[in-house]
């Protein structure tokens, strides 16, 4: 009769990702995929639907965060500023 009831977690605490892939939107993880591929069909779905969130594939991993449908920036524009910098220094 004198039985100990434990806590349930409460509802609006989720589960942490447990495949490789953890597909983020705004930092926020919103699911998790065992491979790339899916994944990043999935953020590109989001990111057409919704241009201005930002989407990515994180690689729990090698612990690497990769955006989808960000523009890669080329080596010789970025290094352009730092260029014109030194100039007028």
């Amino acid at each position: 009769m004198d039985q100990i009831e434990t806590p349930r977690d409460p509802a609006h605490q989720r589960k942490k990702p447990e495949e490789r892939y953890w597909l983020q939107v705004d930092r926020q993880t919103k699911r998790s995929f065992a491979t790339l591929a899916p994944a990043e069909e999935a953020g590109e779905v989001i990111k057409k639907a919704h241009p201005i969130v930002q989407v990515s594939i994180y690689d729990s991993v090698d612990c690497v965060n990769t955006l989808i449908g960000a523009d890669p920036i080329p080596a010789r524009a970025a290094a352009e500023p730092k260029a014109k910098a030194e100039v007028e220094d």
